[in-house]
């Protein structure tokens, strides 16, 4: 877990999970991730944030493979926790990246729970970066798709960051507000739907 991107569990609170980043350091994609995590811990949620450091740990997705690794187990029981969940992806070369997509093929080890099989019910925030803004569209509508395979509820707003306009810091902010916003709402979003999600289970 990334300690410095993420909330300290609380035990009793509901969890929204962060899935984003890029292997090779903390990127813009992380940093919006972390944003909207820490937006959904203000509503009271617990949170952990899986970024590209964690992602990276994780081996290329065997289906047929017999045993996982405690990084793989971890990830998954992570999720099953999970009332709400926010996904963060790159945009490489119009759609989601590799490390993200991996990750998500992960969660085929949850087909078979008697509770919640994949994603089934759970609202999900969508936020895509890219270095500009063509790519950001189609990564959302990737992310969207997948959700819906995954049998989640994509939340109504999904942020689009343009990383070629907007930059990061190391505190936690953007230079834009208008973006600070956006990705705010995201983390409010899933908050808002989570309780349904935890009624249901």
């Amino acid at each position: 877990m990334s300690d410095a991107l993420s909330a300290s569990p609380v035990a009793g609170q509901p969890l929204v999970v962060g899935i984003g980043g890029t292997i090779g350091g903390i990127s813009s994609t992380e940093r919006a991730l972390a944003i909207a995590l820490e937006a959904a811990g203000q509503e009271g949620f617990r949170t952990r944030l899986f970024g590209g450091a964690e992602m990276g740990r994780l081996p290329l997705y065997d289906p047929k493979a017999t045993s996982r690794t405690a990084e793989e187990r971890d990830f998954v029981d992570t999720i099953r926790q999970a009332s709400a969940l926010i996904i963060a992806s790159p945009g490489y070369h119009g759609s989601i990246s590799g490390v993200v997509k991996n990750a998500l093929d992960l969660l085929e080890e949850t087909a078979r729970d008697p509770h919640r099989p994949y994603l089934a019910d759970m609202p999900v925030g969508l936020i895509a970066t890219a270095y500009g803004w063509q790519a950001t569209g189609s990564t959302i509508a990737a992310l969207r798709s997948i959700v819906h395979a995954l049998r989640g509820w994509p939340t109504p707003f999904a942020a689009a960051v343009n990383s070629q306009v907007t930059k990061f810091d190391d505190e936690g902010g953007a230079n834009d507000q208008a973006v600070l916003d956006q990705l705010r709402m995201v983390g409010q979003q899933v908050a808002r739907f989570a309780p349904l999600a935890i009624q249901h289970g």
